[in-house]
């Protein structure tokens, strides 16, 4: 397929600046992949539409204040966007700058914190640290990362209200979004439901606001995330089968964590690095309904929530979310998709 085939009309108004009042305060649009029916909710009837003994795994990865602003030791003006933390003092990082930055060169970020450039490495930096724990040095002088299409400048609202409730592990550089409606109280009215909870950790990079800039979409170089599948998850989800209740991922992330684990075969425990590109036409293995956000046009995330509910079911699902006007993106308002009958 074409890119152009992934491309819709939103009206710039649609565009949620801010969250909800409350989290699971938001609008619900479900979109059944094998009829193709649309229906419009409130966040709420989640207690309805999922059924006792269905799994939702959740992605508990948590926000890094992943942007530091300063200059170089030359002078010139920098913006960083740490990519990733890695092991001992060293992080990837994005660099927006006047000129490259050197091997060797000081960077001086506000607040005092200096940093080395070690190398560059593809279109990221290495960069090292002073002190041994990069993600505290991150949380004292950095800026919480919003996406590039909410305006105003991060405050201390966003850093509760960009957080899932159960963030757990640093890492992220943006929020696995579809996870910002549930509350605690959700998830207590879920579990007395009968609704199961099970989590896994993909650490979302900064690649996911990167453009797809080839017009067939085969083409396409994935952006790699890291993510971790505890045993009790797998376990979970295998239960879940046998009893004949639904899988369902709370987020692309967490999809896209479930189907590389069982990529080669069963779902299998573990840490790696994935690169799935999730496109029409992927067999999925493993999840069954899909808890998500509205997305970009064009984006490898519309790719992905229109393999899994069916191209023509989800444009006919974006231009009703436009025509009711929905919320979108990472503030936006929530759909749950069935997943589409997969062809043979």
């Amino acid at each position: 397929m074409q890119l152009d085939d992934f491309d819709y009309d939103l009206p710039e108004a649609l565009i949620a600046q801010s969250p909800a009042a409350q989290r699971q305060a938001s609008r619900l649009l479900h979109l059944d992949g094998a009829s193709g029916r649309i229906g419009d909710h409130v966040f709420t009837d989640m207690l309805q539409l999922l059924q006792p003994g269905d799994l939702l795994v959740v992605n508990d990865t948590r926000v890094i204040k992943a942007r530091l602003t300063g200059r170089k030791d030359s002078g010139g003006a920098i913006e960083i966007l740490i990519e990733r933390v890695l092991g001992g003092r060293e992080a990837l990082a994005q660099i927006r700058a006047s000129h490259a930055p050197k091997p060797g060169a000081g960077l001086l970020i506000d607040g005092g914190l200096e940093l080395t450039v070690i190398c560059r490495e593809g279109e990221l930096y290495r960069l090292a640290f002073p002190e041994d724990d990069v993600f505290a040095q991150i949380e004292r002088h950095g800026l919480l990362p919003l996406p590039p299409y909410i305006t105003h400048a991060a405050d201390a609202g966003d850093e509760s209200r960009y957080q899932t409730v159960y963030a757990r592990n640093p890492g992220a550089v943006a929020a696995p979004t579809a996870g910002l409606h549930f509350d605690d109280a959700m998830l207590d009215a879920l579990r007395g439901h009968g609704v199961t909870v099970a989590t896994l950790t993909l650490h979302v990079g900064a690649g996911t606001f990167q453009p797809v800039r080839v017009q067939n979409i085969a083409e396409h170089r994935m952006h790699s995330e890291w993510y971790s599948l505890p045993q009790q998850t797998v376990d979970a989800v295998a239960a879940a089968k046998r009893r004949g209740s639904k899988v369902v991922a709370v987020g692309t992330t967490s999809l896209r964590a479930l189907e590389s684990a069982a990529a080669e075969g069963g779902l299998r425990a573990g840490a790696a690095e994935t690169r799935l590109f999730v496109t029409p036409g992927y067999r999925f293995r493993v999840v069954d309904r899909l808890i998500t956000n509205f997305h970009l046009p064009k984006s490898t995330l519309l790719m992905l929530v229109s393999a899994f509910g069916g191209v023509d079911n989800i444009r006919r699902a974006y231009a009703h979310a436009v025509a009711q006007r929905y919320r979108f993106f990472s503030y936006g308002d929530a759909m749950l998709i069935e997943r589409a009958p997969m062809l043979s």
